[in-house]
């Protein structure tokens, strides 16, 4: 037994025994079979009497918690206990809590179109385990830098000036638990309550609550084919959050006018902007625009990306690079947040990069991707119920509805609503087909129960008399 017993006082020891050891099986603490120690011994470690201690034993026998046997000892009773829940109570959160969903883990389908979720199977997981497991073995004990391993930020700061021309160092990179935390970071250093932050309409709703939480005021600002509206962005918005590379959901990219147009609308309005570069890695066609970033002379745009689609969401590695004037306060916010990530898990990443490993999974999931890229971009421009909405970059497609087609659930399929990703009304009708989680042979049969899930409405009836 490992249970804690503190006496208060010198009234009825006994009595304190016996709550103290009745809470702790209550609770759990002290399981089903247990071997409680002899009651010489705890008398010895309270302090008190023996016939202290075995006055309490015997209370708990007699009410069926503890079992004496002779010549073996005194146990807790077979019979399972459940742990007692916490008190209800009545504090409440703020209201704003009230609408943020729990989350959870989603239901598995057999056919899986669920957007932003890579193929595990892609990943080459015993080498990962090797490079987990060496780290282990030679990392130091003891608290770490809270921007991160700083080899995994000289290893992110390379291989995003390579790939995406992203103008940073080591010192300007901060590691992450994921881009949430990045935005989570970013919005508690700059974002005052009453503040408006400006998110794209459709756009990625973790952001839109996160800002919320924070007491912000979010102002959708709608998407079209060249990306955001920049004239249509509140003049009062401090901070601004896109994703310019890759827009999501719709998939378009933002064009160079809307981006220079970004950046100066945020000069002019000394605002931030949060670019979140979330899975620009896998491009299927073009050559991809400019970071915001790389194009900011102001210093004015927060870069912010992720590993958890390239690689796997379980790993909870992001980061993000700031102007350098942001940087003592975010690790600031990082280090009071959890201090620092995974150090073993940040190293042996920082190999993964160095040793080429990241490029060459990138080159081989990319490869797949385009595949059932394609499968699914012919099938939705195929069917005449759907409008496919370009793209040519990341891990889903999005399609918008013919006038009069709406959908139903059908069993073994999941699929996104495009109306889950609108935070103003009227909400946009239509589907977000990730193709990540979804095998390439599966492709054909999934698309046919998309097709199946497409019904068309009926048209409504004239009313008698009325003329053709």
């Amino acid at each position: 037994m490992d249970v804690h017993i503190s006496l208060c006082g010198r009234g009825d020891l006994a009595a304190q025994v016996y709550r103290q050891l009745l809470e702790a099986i209550l609770d759990g603490r002290l399981r089903s079979g247990e071997r409680l120690p002899p009651t010489r011994e705890v008398a010895r470690r309270l302090e008190i009497s023996r016939n202290t201690v075995a006055v309490a034993y015997d209370r708990l026998v007699a009410d069926g918690f503890l079992v004496g046997r002779a010549g073996a000892g005194t146990f807790v009773a077979a019979e399972p206990v459940r742990g007692r829940a916490a008190p209800k109570g009545v504090v409440r959160p703020r209201p704003v809590w009230e609408d943020v969903p729990e989350g959870g883990a989603p239901r598995s389908a057999r056919y899986d179109f669920r957007a932003g979720v890579p193929d595990a199977r892609l990943f080459p997981m015993e080498t990962w385990r090797r490079l987990v497991a060496r780290e282990l073995r030679v990392s130091a004990a003891g608290y770490g830098d809270p921007s991160g391993h700083e080899g995994l930020r000289e290893a992110i700061a390379r291989h995003i000036g390579i790939s995406r021309s992203v103008r940073a160092g080591a010192e300007d990179v901060l590691i992450t638990n994921g881009a949430q935390q990045a935005l989570d970071l970013v919005g508690r250093v700059l974002v005052e309550p009453g503040a408006v932050v400006a998110v794209e309409e459709p756009g990625y709703p973790p952001a839109r609550m996160l800002f919320r939480s924070l007491g912000a005021r979010v102002a959708g600002v709608p998407v079209d084919a060249e990306g955001l509206d920049v004239s249509a962005i509140p003049a009062s918005a401090r901070v601004v959050y896109v994703t310019p590379s890759h827009q999501f959901p719709l998939g378009t990219p933002m064009s160079l006018a809307r981006r220079a147009a970004l950046l100066s609308w945020a000069e002019r309005r000394r605002a931030v902007v949060i670019e979140d570069d979330y899975d620009s890695e896998f491009r299927f066609g073009d050559r991809p625009l400019e970071p915001l970033q790389s194009l900011d002379r102001a210093g004015r745009v927060v870069y912010v990306g992720s590993f958890s689609k390239t690689l796997l969401p379980m790993l909870r590695l992001g980061f993000l690079v700031a102007p350098a004037s942001l940087r003592p306060a975010l690790r600031a916010a990082k280090r009071l947040s959890d201090w620092h990530g995974e150090l073993p898990t940040q190293a042996a990443l920082a190999r993964f990069i160095d040793e080429g490993l990241l490029a060459r999974h990138i080159r081989k999931a990319t490869r797949e991707y385009a595949a059932r890229h394609a499968l699914i971009a012919d099938a939705l421009a195929a069917d005449p119920r759907l409008r496919l909405v370009p793209s040519s970059a990341g891990l889903h497609l999005c399609a918008r509805l013919a006038p009069g087609v709406s959908v139903r659930d059908v069993p073994g399929l999941a699929v996104e609503r495009l109306e889950a990703y609108c935070g103003e009304s009227p909400a946009q009708p239509g589907l977000v087909l990730g193709y990540g989680a979804i095998g390439k042979d599966d492709v054909p049969q999934g698309l046919r129960l998309v097709a199946r899930a497409l019904e068309m409405s009926p048209e409504p009836r004239a009313a008698p008399g009325a003329l053709p």
